[in-house]
């Protein structure tokens, strides 16, 4: 089933009706993470590729649809489209080849990285948080960098004029009625998995971009059914909770170089706390990256 709705979300031609069939692979593939014994994978699938994901694939094509009357010379001819065709296959055959000739049993750094995280003394009972909070540090700050950098390039293609005012992907002054029932019974339970979910990371299935995931994807709700409105991009605390997560991620794995005598080390005593600390940061900037990425700033000028 997930390689048939993967092969009709390629060949289908209208727009919505792949982005519904993306949602949909997202779904089906979070179950198949749960088959595979990884239910961190399956909670990030399901919040990310099942949902914000979706919603920002639609915003995107609601915007392109003004694309369709772009002249003859504008559009792709049919050497580039031929050349995009081969460069996409030759990729894909490329990781085909590296996954089917990977040796058998297949290399593991898994040794290293429980060595790693036993001689940090990270103290957590989720042996994945520990690797990403421990053995690969460096790897998890710069994946919340690259979100900030998404947003600030989303917001670096609107207009001069459009800064200071307020995004307007979600401008429907009256949402369907069953949206804003979605949202008002969704916003509650969700924002209290959300937290859940980081909280129970450190010794469960869970953590920080698993949580903020969910909390953006609340979030997302509640400005489409327009109980909440998308900020103003040059609103200070937007800004701040943008940047929280891997400032303080930095601002720790440099302080680890004196108190714990290398790079995104932690003292072994006071480990755990640290890391809930740093995920608590890093929670808060995904959930406000991930929704800016979908109301980017306004070219229409509504000021509020």
């Amino acid at each position: 089933m997930v390689v048939a709705v993967a092969a009709w979300t390629v060949a289908a031609r209208a727009l919505f009706a792949s982005v519904v069939s993306y949602v949909a692979y997202g779904l089906l593939l979070a179950f198949v993470w749960i088959r595979l014994y990884a239910p961190d994978v399956a909670l990030t699938e399901a919040a990310v590729g099942g949902g914000v994901t979706g919603v920002l694939l639609i915003t995107a094509g609601k915007r392109l649809g003004a694309l369709h009357d772009i002249g003859p010379d504008v559009r792709p001819g049919v050497g580039l489209k031929l050349l995009t065709g081969v460069l996409a296959a030759l990729v894909a055959g490329a990781l085909a080849s590296v996954i089917l000739l990977l040796p058998d049993p297949p290399p593991s750094l898994a040794p290293e990285a429980s060595a790693a995280i036993d001689s940090a003394g990270a103290g957590l009972g989720n042996p994945i948080t520990a690797v990403l909070m421990s053995y690969r540090s460096f790897d998890t700050m710069l994946e919340k960098i690259v979100l900030v950098l998404a947003v600030a390039g989303v917001w670096s293609m609107t207009a001069d004029e459009a800064w200071g005012r307020a995004p307007s992907p979600f401008r429907r002054s009256r949402p369907y009625a069953p949206t804003i029932f979605l949202a008002q019974m969704l916003a509650p339970i969700g924002t209290l998995i959300g937290i859940h979910v980081f909280w129970t990371g450190a010794n469960a299935p869970g953590g920080a971009f698993q949580g903020g995931a969910l909390l953006a994807a609340i979030w997302i709700i509640t400005m489409m059914a327009r109980l909440a409105e998308p900020p103003r991009v040059d609103a200070r605390w937007l800004r701040m909770a943008l940047v929280a997560g891997p400032a303080v991620f930095l601002v720790n794995g440099l302080t680890g170089e004196f108190v714990a005598g290398s790079f995104f080390a932690y003292p072994p005593s006071v480990a755990k706390p640290i890391i809930l600390f740093i995920e608590a940061f890093m929670v808060l900037s995904i959930a406000v990256a991930l929704p800016m990425l979908v109301a980017g700033p306004s070219s229409e000028g509504s000021d509020q």
